[in-house]
């Protein structure tokens, strides 16, 4: 084991003891690593993640930004034990504060997806059991990627279709309840996923051994399936390439939210507070975004306020 692979295994169990979730920063960091010491290096430089990031692959903007803020952080904790690692600049990567524009499945789109995730290969059927079901559940309660995965099995009432998010964004907690239909969806997934366990698991969603599902394994799982109904181009050596995202399907459940509103003849303002709470945003700006966001919800709330103003001059 090379210097920088026993400094990060020493790096991720501090910071795992003081309660941080490293799940998908260990992944990033271990590539990082590996990447160094192909080189034969023993330091971190800005050079070198600039070589990384050239040999790594194509991603967008906001996923480099993460990355970087991953090395750095590691590189910071190295500099700190000998000045000769280099922490990169914040500035390296030009991304600015301009959120990517979602992508918005149509009704159809999700129905294929629920549907391709019932054919995933499985050992036991528990994997063409599971993803059909947590896409299904975030596509129909806009739950974030990583609030899906952290429920546990008490996490869901599936007598009252209540879901209590525990470790929502920024720590926060929230009631989530659902629709009848997906009560019972719930409640069947839970009922088969033991049967085939012959146990009871910890987590509500399991991979075929039982364990927790990693966000590693459910972004690649969409992306496999993504890539089986042509939302994405397939590509070579299971990379992920680029094209909508798992998190796309909370973009669309508020979309399509917003724009049943309009459409029904709402007042969105007045509405607004539910799916504020329901999203579980910090402010309600982030969900008013989606109107600029969304060419349709744009226009339908161009064509409001032009009718309210009509309204309010008229004599």
């Amino acid at each position: 084991m090379s210097a920088l692979s026993a400094e990060l295994d020493r790096y991720l169990a501090i910071r795992r003891s003081l309660g941080h979730d490293l799940r998908t920063a260990e992944r990033i960091l271990r590539r990082f690593v590996g990447f160094a010491e192909a080189e034969g290096e023993d330091h971190v430089s800005t050079a070198l993640f600039t070589r990384w990031q050239a040999a790594f692959g194509a991603a967008g903007r906001q996923t480099w930004a993460a990355r970087l803020r991953m090395v750095r952080l590691f590189a910071q904790w190295l500099h700190g034990l000998d000045p000769r690692h280099e922490v990169p600049p914040p500035d390296l990567l030009p991304h600015g504060s301009r959120r990517q524009r979602p992508f918005i499945y149509s009704q159809d789109q999700i129905r294929r997806i629920v549907e391709a995730a019932a054919e995933l290969p499985s050992q036991n059927g528990i994997r063409s059991l599971t993803y059909p079901i947590l896409f299904g559940l975030i596509a129909v309660t806009g739950l974030r990627v990583s609030e899906a995965l952290s429920l546990g099995v008490g996490d869901i009432d599936l007598r009252a279709g209540v879901i209590t998010v525990l470790h929502g964004k920024f720590g926060k907690e929230r009631l989530v309840p659902v629709a009848e239909t997906t009560r019972l969806r719930l409640r069947d997934y839970a009922s088969e996923r033991d049967r085939l366990l012959g146990r009871r698991p910890p987590t509500f969603f399991v991979s075929d051994k039982g364990d927790p599902l990693t966000d590693c394994a459910a972004r690649y799982n969409f992306t496999h399936v993504c890539q089986a109904i042509g939302l994405r181009e397939p590509q070579r050596f299971n990379r992920h390439g680029r094209g909508p995202r798992i998190h796309d399907l909370r973009h669309s459940f508020a979309v399509h939210t917003l724009i049943g509103w309009y459409r029904t003849g709402q007042d969105p303002d007045r509405e607004m507070i539910k799916l504020i709470t329901y999203l579980g945003h910090s402010t309600p700006a982030h969900t008013y975004w989606y109107i600029e966001a969304v060419p349709e919800l744009l226009e339908l709330a161009s064509r409001r306020a032009e009718t309210s103003l009509g309204e309010e001059v008229r004599p």
